[in-house]
Parts: structure tokens; C-alpha cells; sequence
């Protein structure tokens, strides 16, 4: 039987656990030659040797998305082996320190909004011609309730998921009449992830999705046709 994203190149960054991982391997299950990238290779690797024990493929990628350099020779090293990519999902970001927007660490700050803003800028701007050689480019971005709708003692966080939400929508304004690029965001909402135990230190686990809900979620949206600028916005 056909795999519904059988000779598909994807990449997902942040892929070495929670939303990333869970997304990266349904992708991998459904055909998709899966590219992982994260800081740490040993986790890569972990979710690596799961896609292949279920009769996926994957490629690590181990990579600072801080880095523009190693952003660029990823792309370089995509375009050689497969010069395309059908899906890329921007997953990878920071939560940062939870706190009064006047009391803000300027230096963090800088740091979150490198990895959840800037990073991601270039991450599209690098991928940009490969997805446009795909037949049905998709970019999906994660994001946050917090992006739209403020959240005392969550500036930061929201603030750079509402500049992640406006460069991916500028974007896919810019494209879809020149390519068959299409960008969606997506909003988890409450999800069991490390970024949200860290957030909700007291909260149970088991009462909130598991990340392989949000990863079905996404494979159900990829093959449709949605219009760019699409916000998919799971039940919490």
C-alpha cells in the first residue's frame, strides 16, 4: 500500500523529543525520508534508530539553529543529495524565563529571540528555493496561544511567537502566487512536553495530549489544500 507521504523529503527541527520527535517519526511511518535536527545528537540518534526500527529513514542533522553557518550548509548538503524539500516543520524554540515584562533579562531576551525569530528567518530563507522545487512545498510553523492572545509574565515567549506567526504568514503572502508553497502555523495547545513541564511545574502529565496527538494533527492537515496563512488550533 502507498504511503500517503511516500518520496517526500521532510525536515524537522527540534526534533529530538516531544512535538518534534513525535512528528518526525509519523512523518517517517507515512514514507517520508525524515532530516532530524536538534543541539544534541544522542537524542537525534534515539529517535533516529525508532524511524528506522519501524521501517522508516531518517538522516540526523545535530545543529545550533543560533548558527547560520551550519543553517546554510544543511541546506547546501539537502540540495546536493536531494535538491528538494517538501516539508519543512519549524518546531525548535525556547520558552525562556516566565516573568514581569519590566523585569525581563535583557541578555536572555536576545538569546530567545535568536532562536525563536531570527533563526527561523533564516531557516526560510535558506530553504526557500528547495521548497519552491517541490511539487506541494509545505512550511509549518508551532506556535502558541500566547502569540495572540497576551499572557501576564509571558511577554517574551508570546512576543516571539507573534513575530514567528507574522514573518511565516508574510511569507507564504510572498509565495503562493509564484510556487505551490503553502504555510500554515499551528497551535498545540496544552501538550505533555518538556517546554510545558518547565512552564507548569506542578501540573500532572497525564492530564494533558500527548505529542503524538499534535503529530497526527499535522500529517491529517499536510496533504490538504490549505490556504497559506492557516492557523490549526488543537483542542487543549
Amino acid at each position: 500500500m502507498t504511503k500517503i507521504f511516500e518520496g517526500k523529503v521532510a525536515l524537522v527541527t527540534g526534533a529530538s523529543r516531544g512535538i518534534g520527535a513525535a512528528t518526525a517519526t509519523a512523518l517517517a511511518a507515512q514514507g517520508a525520508h525524515v532530516i532530524l535536527t536538534a543541539r544534541t545528537a544522542k537524542d537525534l540518534e534515539a529517535v533516529e534508530d525508532a524511524i528506522f526500527e519501524a521501517g522508516g529513514s531518517a538522516t540526523i542533522a545535530p545543529l545550533d539553529l543560533t548558527d547560520g553557518d551550519s543553517i546554510a550548509r544543511l541546506s547546501a548538503a539537502v540540495t546536493q543529495r536531494w535538491g528538494k524539500l517538501d516539508i519543512l516543520i519549524l518546531n525548535a524554540a525556547m520558552l525562556g524565563t516566565l516573568s514581569p515584562v519590566s523585569a525581563i533579562d535583557g541578555a536572555e531576551f536576545a538569546r530567545l529571540f535568536t532562536l525563536n525569530v531570527s533563526a527561523q528567518q533564516v531557516m526560510i530563507a535558506s530553504f526557500d528555493a528547495l521548497l519552491r522545487k517541490s511539487e506541494a512545498g509545505r512550511l509549518i510553523a508551532l506556535t502558541s496561544s500566547v502569540g495572540a492572545t497576551p499572557r501576564a509574565f509571558w511577554g517574551a515567549y508570546g512576543a516571539s511567537k507573534a513575530a514567528l506567526e507574522n514573518l511565516v504568514d508574510s511569507y507564504g503572502e510572498e509565495v503562493k502566487n509564484l510556487s505551490q508553497v503553502r504555510t500554515a502555523v499551528v497551535d498545540p495547545s496544552r501538550t505533555r512536553t518538556a517546554m510545558r513541564a518547565k512552564a507548569y511545574p506542578g501540573e500532572d502529565p497525564a492530564t494533558v495530549k500527548e505529542p503524538t496527538v499534535v503529530a497526527d494533527a499535522i500529517l491529517n492537515m499536510l496533504p490538504t489544500m490549505f490556504a497559506s496563512g492557516h492557523r490549526l488550533v488543537l483542542e487543549g
